[in-house]
């Protein structure tokens, strides 16, 4: 059994639902996750700000601009009548239902649920489509076995538990296909899981069944080698470490969030990432096999915000470090790099939510300085210190850019440079051009 976890455009139109159908179609046996048609959750979420602004005429027009668009895609899905009407009965509901917040108080609670009815769509109308061409696929609704724990966490025990159970029932089923992102927390309401939730979806299923493999299907041809927007001539790379992969996904590559792939690391799944619109690329492979002595890819992290805390006090005084990550915990702020002298520390964030505050605790043990506008830019591969060189080339490609943080050997799989925003794209072509292009 395999995975087949399809993204927001992989189904986001009448044509390409019909393309995900055949893909999914090809081989028996397998667990399909979908995520809500592109464009929906952000009309959901966009209902909800009308309710919590008190505007509920504004929700209802987008409630019916949202009505109108899924009841064309029915027409264009169902050519048989009873599907069809079966399909548009099922779309009234939803919308109808989604009335109903018009005319209560209005919370986060009311929020999520309004945000799941995307996932409920699409899964309903693709085990319609599926229906209608023959099949016999069995749905089932990810708020019967996905569930956080006291800690917000996804409950493992829980979701293997139920999700069996759910499936012994239909055990000859030829597919079974469930919904993405959403779940139920600790006291049972309808809750998230929140960035690249479909990919943890997909995962937390994956590792709870002890599948093959699990797939994640995009638009685009795997990871690439850098930033195609920006960078001419990337290429996908066709084998990633998990851990590769997870500080690709943390410094900016958007195509994997990189908690999502967890689950799947720690029960030793493959991950593989393909491409809807070129079924047969063979995409990239994520999996627990290092491939030693290696540079993968480049990726660059917007947003970053660096502080520097200089003090002559910090000379050989213990503590110190101490009391500078405790202010960041304090005000829940993550640090991404960290860089320490004699005399001084340098840190970067991405959260400035409380950066006024931060800073003015900060003053409390040296003088500070903070530079706004800066982008992590990442190289990852097998980094090890013993591999002789690789931080040499890496350095030589930034010779004529400024850069602000060096961080190597926190880790074996990266070295980042902290340059600024205009910077960036200068940066990447730059390192693309020595590491792969003159390799």
């Amino acid at each position: 059994m395999k995975v087949m976890k399809f993204g927001g455009t992989s189904v986001g139109s009448v044509e390409r639902i019909k393309h995900v159908a055949d893909l999914i179609t090809r081989e028996e046996g397998n667990f399909v996750v979908l995520s809500a048609m592109s464009g929906t959750t952000n009309s959901l979420i966009e209902i909800s700000d009308y309710l919590y602004n008190k505007n509920p005429d504004g929700a209802c027009e987008t409630i019916a601009r949202m009505e109108d668009s899924y009841l064309r895609h029915c027409k264009g899905l169902f050519h048989k009548e009873d599907y069809l009407e079966k399909a548009q009965n099922f779309v009234h509901g939803v919308f109808d239902y989604l009335r109903t917040f018009a005319k209560n108080l209005f919370s986060s609670t009311e929020e999520k649920l309004i945000v799941a009815q995307g996932e409920l769509l699409s899964t309903n109308l693709m085990t319609f489509y599926l229906q209608q061409c023959g099949l016999n696929p069995v749905l089932l609704n990810a708020l019967d076995f996905m569930k956080k724990d006291s800690q917000g966490e996804p409950d493992a025990e829980f979701i293997q538990n139920s999700l069996k159970e759910l499936m012994a029932a239909k055990p000859d089923a030829p597919l079974y296909i469930t919904q993405g992102f959403i779940c139920r927390n600790l006291h049972g309401e309808v809750d998230n899981l929140l960035r690249g939730g479909s990919d943890y979806t997909a995962s937390l299923v994956g590792a709870a069944l002890g599948v093959e493999e699990i797939q994640i299907w995009t638009d685009i041809d795997g990871m690439h080698n850098n930033d195609p927007r920006i960078v001419e001539g990337t290429s996908a790379v066709r084998h990633l470490h998990f851990d590769e992969a997870a500080e690709l996904g943390y410094f900016g590559a958007k195509i994997l969030h990189p908690t999502c792939i967890q689950p799947a690391k720690y029960a030793n799944i493959p991950v593989r990432l393909l491409n809807t619109m070129d079924p047969d690329a063979p995409g990239t492979i994520i999996n627990n096999v290092k491939e030693s002595a290696s540079i993968k890819a480049i990726a660059a992290k917007d947003n970053i915000t660096a502080i520097r805390i200089k003090s002559s006090r910090m000379l050989l005084a213990y503590g110190f470090l101490r009391k500078v990550f405790e202010i960041f915990e304090s005000y829940q702020t993550s640090i991404d790099m960290i860089c320490t002298s004699e005399v001084g520390v340098s840190v970067s964030i991405d959260n400035t939510l409380h950066l006024n505050e931060i800073v003015h605790d900060l003053k409390k043990y040296g003088t500070v300085s903070v530079d706004l506008d800066m982008c992590i830019v990442c190289v990852v591969g097998d980094m090890d210190w013993e591999n002789v060189g690789f931080e040499s080339k890496a350095m030589e490609a930034m010779t004529d850019i400024p850069v602000r943080m060096v961080s190597y050997g926190g880790s074996n799989n990266n070295i980042s440079f902290l340059v600024k925003e205009e910077d960036k794209n200068r940066a990447l072509r730059s390192l693309s051009k020595c590491l792969f292009e003159n390799a």
